[in-house]
């Protein structure tokens, strides 16, 4: 648990959780999808959104997982408007049957969770034959977000109510590729680092952000996008490790524990404070300032047009 830090502006901090940044909140009649909902901080969103109000779609991989959360939320919230639909990141076709069964369902949008994502495998391929990290974390959401756009924008059309789009990116974006993205060099095995890989996922998804936010105010449309780093969540990863015993013990107060990590997510998909606020980059409940290479928006604008290529090819 995260014990450090003071209140933003916002009057939010590390310390806050998902419940807290939201307490106080109607969110009765808003619709959200959440991907990534079986699992750590996707959980904790699926079920502060639907203990709010909201009717939230899990979008996950493994459906039988993502029916015990289900499950396990109505335990506790027995009012809860919670379904599940199956989606893997890791494929486009996939993705656009996601897409079509949503949209087939005659169902609203007004909040879309991008938090699904993977970190640093090993070199690994996409069945659409792309490095995994850059297809799952990236084009995996970028294509989605795209395919659900006009639902969204009905929806707030004819609810008067703001979509809200929110990237989950990482304070990782800073140091990647030394070259930023490697558009040439996406499926390059020789000189694959997952790390690196990583975090040139995480700069797109920050880039991806803002270029969506550029158009979205160009078009007029009442649908703000966001992206956030959710903080370095507590494990149990080295508790097992007596060499770094000391270490597990400090890192449980310097780490956010789950409910901390939802918590951005969840106030930006919320909390009236960042009504009208688009292509920002938050932390800890508060906008915070991202990197000057996340801000370009000539590679924002390649990184679009070299995602739309790769995704409408599939």
């Amino acid at each position: 648990m995260w014990l450090l830090g003071f209140n933003g502006p916002s009057g939010f901090s590390a310390r806050s959780t998902a419940e807290q940044v939201t307490q106080g909140i109607d969110g009765t009649g808003l619709t959200a999808i959440v991907t990534g909902a079986s699992n750590g901080i996707g959980i904790e969103t699926a079920r502060v959104l639907a203990l709010r109000g909201v009717h939230v779609i899990m979008g996950v991989r493994n459906v039988k997982a993502g029916s015990k959360v289900k499950d396990d939320i109505l335990s506790k919230i027995p009012n809860a408007k919670v379904d599940v639909m199956e989606i893997d990141l890791n494929s486009m076709a996939s993705i656009r049957k996601f897409a079509n069964e949503y949209i087939s369902s005659g169902l609203p949008l007004n909040i879309l969770v991008n938090n699904a994502g993977i970190m640093a495998p090993p070199f690994t391929l996409s069945k659409d034959n792309i490095e995994q990290q850059f297809a799952v974390n990236h084009l995996g959401p970028f294509l989605l977000t795209n395919l659900l756009l006009d639902t969204m924008k009905k929806t707030a059309a004819t609810s008067h109510k703001e979509g809200r789009i929110i990237n989950v990116s990482s304070e990782l974006h800073r140091s990647g590729y030394k070259e930023g993205i490697r558009f040439d060099k996406i499926n390059d095995e020789s000189s694959y680092d997952g790390n690196a890989g990583y975090k040139q996922s995480k700069l797109c998804n920050l880039l991806h952000t803002n270029e969506l936010a550029r158009r979205l105010k160009e078009e007029g449309v009442n649908i703000t996008a966001n992206s956030l780093h959710p903080g370095v969540i507590a494990t149990n990863l080295v508790s097992h490790m007596t060499l770094l015993s000391w270490f597990a013990t400090f890192a449980q107060y310097v780490t956010k524990n789950i409910p901390q990590g939802a918590a951005t997510s969840c106030y930006l998909a919320l909390n009236p404070k960042v009504n009208g606020v688009s292509g920002g980059y938050f932390m800890d409940s508060n906008q915070a300032e991202p990197s000057p290479l996340s801000k370009d928006e000539e590679l924002a604008k390649k990184l679009w047009d070299f995602s739309l290529e790769l995704t409408a090819s599939k």
